[in-house]
């Protein structure tokens, strides 16, 4: 029983971290300011008629669609995009022996997977509204993907090496008592022509923060570091009732794993 209980205030811990980090994602949401490209644009013009350009910083939300004239290629499939992640896990059969309560020994094969190969990139891309246009940089922000490719290939340990669309790999030989069933090749894209939602720091500075050529204004990852930089699939009241259901589940899960585990670690010390 002080086992269960311990490994329930465990996951309350977990759980308390969930919530915390929902939360704060929600207030992000909630804090950035709203408006169309039009309006950054005016805005930006009216601060440097004031005080010069380059020092305007603000913490925005813009809808509009992914445009990009120079994408990239998705490594597997091959796929236009502007941003992308792949993985590729082996998956096989191992031998394994166990011992039981009496010391006795036993074998049992289990199946497991292992990464083998993972790769992202990214490339600035322009997003579009209505009224104009902007540019955005998404290093290093949380983005939302759509998967394409999820495929199990059956690939025997003889072998040498692993071929995908624009991937390859050089592999070993299986270990003793391990077999090799096959590879499983997962990848997920930001398309182009994709209606997302940006919240990000807009900014008018060039240089070495972005590097933005042949444009004055930008959206980056934020320099306040509790202002999230996002790119979602979801419209702002999607991703609002999405994170507020998330942090809500987590907070009773905290609850009632603490009181769970609390009241079972104190029986079983009892």
């Amino acid at each position: 029983m002080a086992i269960v209980g311990g490994i329930l205030l465990v996951v309350s811990v977990v759980l308390f971290f969930v919530q915390r980090n929902a939360k704060q994602k929600l207030a992000s949401i909630r804090q950035a300011r709203h408006g169309t490209i039009a309006d950054l644009q005016r805005t930006a013009q009216e601060i440097a008629a004031e005080i010069g350009s380059g020092s305007w910083r603000d913490y925005v939300k813009v809808r509009g669609d992914i445009q990009c004239a120079r994408p990239l290629t998705s490594e597997l499939k091959q796929v236009p995009c502007v941003y992308y992640k792949m993985t590729v896990e082996r998956e096989y059969e191992e031998t394994v022996t166990k011992r039981d309560d009496e010391g006795r020994t036993r074998q049992e094969t289990e199946r497991s997977s292992e990464i083998v190969s993972q790769n992202q990139r990214s490339t600035p891309f322009m997003l579009s509204d209505s009224t104009g246009e902007i540019l955005v940089n998404p290093s290093d922000a949380s983005i939302e993907t759509v998967s394409i490719l999820d495929e199990f290939r059956a690939e025997s340990s003889m072998n040498s090496s692993l071929s995908f669309g624009g991937f390859s790999l050089s592999i070993g030989g299986d270990r003793a008592g391990r077999r090799t069933l096959g590879y499983r090749y997962r990848e997920s894209i930001l398309p182009l022509d994709q209606k997302v939602l940006v919240l990000g720091q807009v900014t008018d500075a060039q240089g070495p923060s972005g590097s933005y050529e042949n444009t004055c204004l930008a959206i980056e990852k934020p320099t306040e570091k509790k202002q999230r930089f996002i790119v979602s699939l979801k419209s702002e009241e999607q991703l609002q009732q999405g994170v507020s259901s998330t942090a809500k589940y987590a907070f009773y899960g905290m609850l009632s794993t603490f009181v769970a585990g609390t009241i079972l670690l104190g029986a079983g010390l009892a």
